[in-house]
């Protein structure tokens, strides 16, 4: 198969995803658009073309295609979708979509499999696994995730509050110093820097780390940090306001401060990989892949 061959043959592939996806791609623009939890979403297709782009040679190279592990893949995601569209009565009323949009995800990795071959799907792993970011989160999943961050930024809140002496009780997601009971609400546990910061330590970790095992605890170091960072911001608003200016706990700083102390767990993010990269090998450090 020639490569302009290949290369419509993957175009018509991604074109026929428009007939059975529309609707829950649709749903899911709608989704990201109007819920926090999900504004990540509008960042995963771009980052993951930049990344394809990036690594564009291995579309190029002459891989022999798979057709018949390819086609076994895209009947998969058909079969994935089918379930989705026809047992939907049967199923929680999230679950369909978050199943359409898994298989989606699927049909591209067929494509580039039937089209380009494993070893394209091999080199092109890691922007290929970051699409599945685009499925939405079934709400009983993001639920669990929202109640973690809230209690465990609670915890965070109430150590930073010890730490500087101030007298502080917690009961679950309540928080309780000399003067103010501070409960940190679902709109408090800031899903949606915490899958952010996650999703870019992610992106930082496969573009400036070699070593899997430095790249694993980059990422994992994200989710204490997202807490942290949570804490935090709750701790800075709470002092803020009972020394300072009641004003504060109902000012731009709670409302519209998250981006300050998001910018602070990423400035600790890129102190961490520094430390990382200084770990390895002269010859190992910089950007991955042919393009420097």
């Amino acid at each position: 198969m020639t490569r302009p061959s290949r290369t419509l043959k993957f175009v018509l592939l991604l074109a026929l995803a428009f007939v059975p996806w529309w609707r829950p791609v649709a749903s899911t623009w709608r989704l990201a658009l109007g819920g926090e939890a999900y504004t990540h979403i509008l960042l995963i297709l771009p980052l993951s073309g930049a990344l394809i782009y990036r690594e564009r040679r291995s579309l190029r190279a002459a891989f022999g295609p798979q057709l018949g592990a390819g086609s076994a893949v895209l009947l998969v995601a058909l079969l994935i979708v089918s379930v989705a569209r026809w047992g939907a009565d049967a199923l929680p009323v999230d679950i369909p979509l978050s199943l359409s949009m898994f298989a989606l995800v699927v049909w591209w990795v067929g494509s580039v499999l039937f089209c380009y071959g494993a070893r394209a799907v091999a080199s092109l792993l890691f922007p290929l696994c970051m699409l599945f970011w685009i499925v939405p989160m079934p709400e009983t999943l993001l639920d669990v995730i929202t109640h973690f961050l809230q209690l465990q930024s609670a915890f965070a809140a109430r150590v930073l509050f010890l730490m500087t002496g101030v007298p502080v009780t917690q009961d679950g997601i309540l928080l309780s110093i000399p003067g103010l009971d501070i409960e940190v609400a679902r709109e408090c546990s800031s899903i949606r820097s915490s899958l952010m910061l996650v999703i870019t330590t992610m992106l930082l970790a496969h573009l400036f780390l070699r070593s899997w095992w430095r790249k694993v605890l980059l990422i994992v170091a994200a989710v204490p940090l997202a807490v942290l960072k949570n804490g935090f911001r709750i701790f800075t608003i709470a002092e803020l306001g009972t020394r300072v200016d009641p004003g504060f706990f109902d000012g731009n700083l709670h409302h519209r401060g998250g981006i300050i102390f998001f910018a602070i767990s990423l400035a600790v993010m890129a102190a961490l990989l520094w430390v990382l990269q200084r770990t390895e090998t002269p010859g190992s450090q910089g950007l991955r892949g042919p393009y420097r």
